[in-house]
């Protein structure tokens, strides 16, 4: 298993978080640990876990397992947390989302376009983080990746996440379990991949070549022109998004 984020170095942006919200997450954590619920955070909190870098969108994504959804909204009953959907209509087969003022929480069990349901391995295989004095895990990169390559919609799309986690996590990333996890649905990792290997070449070449085999994508060329990266990020948007080419030479 590739090396991942340590408890120190993992969760530098846990400060960002207001005391008070963490405080509404913080008793639907402690009642979940009471119920027996295994949970493993998403979301904004997970790409801060992987990238370093918190977009705070005032909720909270826990990953559960399918069996554990009507213990997981008493525990966020008793936590105060009422149900969201008379404020904003949602689908109940895959989340339920809990609010308290203005913070909510969404205990989800299963991807929304329901390609599959939630297993151990997304609640374990996270590195352990602490946030405001509680021991909480991210899902794993690869099932972060996995989940956000769906999200190609008309009006929202998460492949901005998922390049950011590749520029991120790449050289870390277990490849073999995250192809596994794709299956069927392997070319939609595969254009990521292309994609990123234009838009970072640099970074792009430090994945095995046999993973750009077996996913059917073209490896980067090398060597990277100087500026590539930036340069190509404006491309495609010229406000700040993409964290590699911060870190690029002028």
């Amino acid at each position: 298993m590739p090396r991942r984020p340590s408890i120190e170095t993992g969760a530098l942006w846990a400060p960002e978080i207001p005391e008070a919200q963490w405080r509404v997450y913080r008793r639907v954590l402690e009642e979940a640990e009471v119920a027996g619920i295994p949970v493993a955070f998403g979301g904004a909190f997970a790409l801060a876990a992987y990238g370093g870098e918190l977009r705070n969108t005032k909720d909270l994504d826990l990953y559960i397992l399918p069996e554990d959804r009507h213990a997981m909204i008493e525990a966020m009953s008793r936590a105060g947390l009422t149900d969201y959907y008379d404020q904003a209509p949602y689908d109940r087969a895959w989340i339920y989302r809990g609010a308290h003022g203005e913070s909510l929480v969404d205990a989800i069990w299963a991807m929304a376009n329901l390609r599959t349901l939630v297993d151990m391995d997304w609640l374990t295989l996270g590195p352990e983080l602490q946030i405001h004095g509680n021991r909480v895990r991210p899902i794993p990169a690869e099932e972060l990746i996995w989940s956000k390559l769906y999200v190609l919609q008309r009006s929202r799309s998460d492949w901005l996440d998922v390049l950011n986690l590749l520029d991120a996590m790449a050289p870390r990333l277990d490849w073999d379990r995250l192809m596994m996890r794709m299956g069927p649905d392997l070319p939609l990792l595969a254009a990521a991949l292309s994609v990123f290997a234009w838009l970072a070449p640099a970074r792009a070449s430090q994945i095995a070549e046999q993973v750009w085999t077996r996913a059917g994508a073209r490896p980067p060329e090398a060597p990277p022109e100087r500026h590539v990266t930036r340069a190509r990020a404006d491309l495609l948007d010229s406000r700040p998004w993409f964290r590699g080419a911060e870190t690029t030479p002028d």
